[in-house]
């Protein structure tokens, strides 16, 4: 849902901010260290629950001060929906239309979002770990019942690890578990491989000129079941304590003109592709959920020359989503009509 109003109290650098956005095209200019990521962070805490930057919940709270606030107004259509979180020394704390108890489960549902920042590249040169999160956010808007099977096979996998640590008793119990969830769970992110494939693909060719192939890798060998593969590896997974193969190991190959592209393509080019793949995400889960889906772009310049930065952005405004973006030149990026402008200092925002 398009954002409307936020709010933001104790928030790193922000005391307080209101900010009150185009539902389209929203530009926040500033120097280095002025507040404008911050900003964006805090939005993006609203719709996830946690920081895109990875920073621990103490980080984000404002030097002596107790808890943070974020709060947003969201509207889609004729519906009205208004989230606060509450976070800090108190603990997580999420309302939803004034009624307590929701969790980052419902944030996500209520604020689908997406984020493209300076480490956008990581997706593709990062480990496995972010791509399973990147196709898990696509699987949890369009996969009913992933988020279910999802909880269950995690919690299989630590009660499996727990049995492997203690010798192997009661192993056999919650093999049938985490053998039922996990295919399942793997079930789901095929077919979310398979629906988003052509936006994928389409999107990375448009951005980088070349032929994009995406290929999901479920974490254990190929002709095998999970069942088959947890039995043959039952000896070594006590060995190590651990469960060595299953969904928690999975991933999502990259490919770019026949280069695996994590290892071969160029920062840059790692940052167009980890785009591409933000990108046909948002696409799919915006036709999904039926309204415009959040797009956060911090600095979207950064380490792309003009024309891409061009094809870039191009790609960005044919979403019809709502946009915030951040520069340090307003001239920097170009919009297909003039956005809501303004202007972050000392964590201070006002509009221009």
């Amino acid at each position: 849902m398009p954002v409307s109003h936020f709010r933001a109290e104790n928030f790193r650098c922000l005391e307080r901010v209101d900010f009150y956005p185009d539902p389209r095209y929203n530009l926040i200019v500033g120097d280095n260290a002025s507040g404008k990521t911050s900003l964006l962070e805090a939005l993006a805490y609203l719709g996830r629950g946690k920081s895109f930057r990875g920073a621990p919940t103490n980080a984000l709270v404002r030097h002596g001060q107790p808890d943070f606030i974020v709060f947003g107004k969201l509207i889609a259509g004729e519906r009205v929906t208004r989230v606060g979180v509450r976070n800090g020394r108190s603990g997580l704390e999420v309302h939803i239309d004034g009624v307590a108890g929701a969790g980052i489960a419902e944030l996500a549902g209520i604020l689908p979002l997406a984020v493209i920042d300076p480490d956008v590249h990581d997706l593709v040169s990062g480990g496995p770990d972010q791509r399973r999160r990147f196709l898990d956010w696509i699987a949890f808007h369009v996969e009913p019942g992933f988020l279910g099977h999802w909880r269950r096979y995690r919690r299989a996998l630590k009660q499996r690890n727990a049995a492997l640590r203690a010798g192997g008793e009661g192993l056999e119990a919650w093999d049938t578990e985490l053998i039922e969830h996990g295919e399942k769970l793997s079930d789901a992110r095929r077919a979310t491989v398979a629906v988003c494939r052509e936006r994928l693909e389409a999107q990375g060719t448009a951005l980088l000129g070349g032929d994009v192939g995406f290929e999901y890798r479920p974490g254990w060998p190929d002709g095998r079941t999970l069942g088959e593969a947890l039995t043959e590896g039952v000896e070594r997974d006590l060995t190590q304590g651990a469960t060595q193969i299953g969904p928690h190991r999975a991933d999502l190959k990259l490919v770019h003109d026949d280069r695996q592209a994590r290892r071969l393509v160029s920062r840059g080019q790692q940052k167009l592709l980890a785009c591409a793949m933000v990108l046909a995400a948002a696409e799919v889960v915006q036709e999904r959920v039926g309204w415009p889906l959040l797009l956060l772009l911090d600095d979207p310049a950064a380490e792309l020359d003009t024309d891409s930065l061009g094809r870039l952005m191009q790609a960005v405004f044919a979403l019809n989503c709502q946009v915030i973006a951040t520069a340090l030149d307003p001239r920097v990026l170009q919009f297909p009509e003039t956005p809501a402008m303004f202007h972050v200092e000392h964590g201070v925002l006002a509009r221009q």
